[in-house]
């Protein structure tokens, strides 16, 4: 970088101007005209050299550029006049013994030794300079646009502590920068579920990244900030490795997503709310619908008897639709719970089949019930041929039977609708450690880009 010359260097440079036209007037009168003393003329010569050795070493020391400016040429022209006048000054006075050719040499020496030592050294350092003014404007840089986003930005090292936390991150967590950088991360980012439950070690994003190695996202954690006030984040954090794949610290970004998560609950409100409300009519509907269809209850013919079943079916799947969505609803929001059970899955899922056998069959599709282990199995739809006794083995899990039942209808209705000829198996195979529940149809399957 060039900079302005001082004072002191203005003066320098007029004094090696005043200099040469002292060499170029000193040679003409007493060489060429043969006038003036010799010895007394060449007698300013040190006091001229040693302001050049200065020149150089102010310039190299004061302006940290003394090759990038034009003195150097000032610099060099004078030495080379100096060290030309100093051998016609030997030569004219007679003797290279006088005290002012030797302080003349000497202090030619001094600076150019000075000159060429400053050049180096400066030249090292231009190199670093320049290498760390490009790094301080790339930090200046990053620093920028960590302070700007709206995100907060989170950097934890190997030991957990946080290493960098942005202003966002500090407006989202209530904790100001300075106080939260060296703290241990879980000191600042207390978590819970949206039911606010802590989040345990397993569930915590940060910790799944340290042991997994690997990017960690968690759109559902509820942040504690500093005055007790539950925050709706998401996180995405993703490990910093080195060349062996070890963790050395974690990048995390966070974002307050508390009107976002507040309108999905408004939205899956609403929907609930409505869903309900809306099975209401609708069982009733199907309720007189029923009274009708019953013999007991009502006479009607055969063609309106037809209607009416059509109307009964129609209601029921669209109470059954309402159902669904009330399920899934809750299930996005959390709301849906669960009441798991010991559940022997041979009998269980024989009880289902049975209720979802009609529709299958309505359709004109063969269903099969199909039980055994992985090696061996058996069609247990119908009683072993030649009225034989059948041995069924016995699966027992702990599950939800009403979730269990939910997900084998929706996977049976989906392997019904798509499946126009053929046949719909439903399998139940297991051993000490798992028990697996099978759907399968002769139907066109699922595209590979869908699964």
């Amino acid at each position: 970088m060039n900079r302005t010359p001082t004072p002191l260097l203005r003066w320098i440079r007029l004094a090696l101007i005043a200099y040469s036209l002292h060499f170029v007037i000193g040679y003409i009168l007493v060489v060429v005209l043969k006038k003036g003393d010799v010895g007394g003329f060449y007698a300013f010569t040190p006091l001229i050299v040693g302001i050049v050795a200065i020149q150089m070493a102010v310039e190299a020391i004061v302006s940290r550029s003394y090759f990038e400016q034009s003195a150097w040429a000032y610099t060099f022209v004078s030495l080379a006049f100096a060290i030309f006048e100093t051998i016609l000054a030997a030569k004219h006075i007679g003797t290279t013994n006088s005290p002012y050719v030797f302080l003349t040499v000497l202090l030619i020496g001094l600076g150019i030794a000075g000159g060429v030592y400053w050049q180096l050294h400066y030249a090292k350092r231009k190199g670093d300079s320049k290498l760390d003014t490009l790094l301080h404007l790339e930090q200046l840089k990053s620093n920028l646009i960590i302070d700007s986003i709206d995100d907060g930005v989170v950097l934890i090292d190997e030991q957990k502590t946080i290493r960098l936390f942005n202003p966002a991150a500090g407006k989202i967590s209530g904790w100001k920068v300075n106080d939260a950088t060296g703290l241990d991360y879980t000191l600042v980012f207390k978590l819970t579920n949206q039911k606010g439950e802590p989040y345990t070690a397993e569930q915590d994003p940060f910790a799944q990244a340290f042991a997994k190695a690997g990017a960690v996202r968690d759109n559902s954690a509820v942040l504690i900030n500093t005055e007790g006030k539950p925050i709706a984040v998401t996180f995405s954090i993703s490990p910093l490795l080195d060349t062996k794949n070890t963790v050395t610290g974690l990048v995390g970004i966070f974002r307050d997503v508390s009107q976002e998560r507040g309108q999905e609950k408004r939205s899956a409100d609403f929907v609930s709310t409505a869903s309900h409300e809306m099975r209401t009519p609708v069982a009733a509907i199907e309720g007189y619908l029923a009274l009708a269809l019953n013999d007991r209850v009502s006479k009607i013919d055969s063609k309106a008897r037809e209607y009416l079943e059509k109307a009964h079916e129609s209601t029921q799947h669209l109470g059954k639709l309402f159902q669904d969505l009330l399920t899934s609803t809750k299930a996005e929001d959390g709301r849906l719970s669960d009441h798991p059970s010991v559940i022997e899955m041979s009998g269980f899922t024989e009880k289902v089949v049975e209720d979802l056998r009609f529709s299958a069959e309505k359709k004109g599709l063969h269903m099969e019930y199909v039980m055994g282990t992985h090696d061996e199995s058996m069609n247990a739809t119908h009683s072993a041929p030649g009225g034989g006794k059948v041995v069924k083995p016995f699966y027992y899990v702990h599950a939800d039977p009403e979730r269990v039942r939910e997900v084998v209808t929706n996977l049976f209705d989906n392997a019904v609708k798509y499946t126009e000829s053929g046949s719909v198996s439903i399998g139940l195979t297991g051993n000490k450690d798992v028990v697996q529940l099978s759907i399968t149809d002769t139907g066109p399957g699922i595209p590979a880009d869908d699964i």
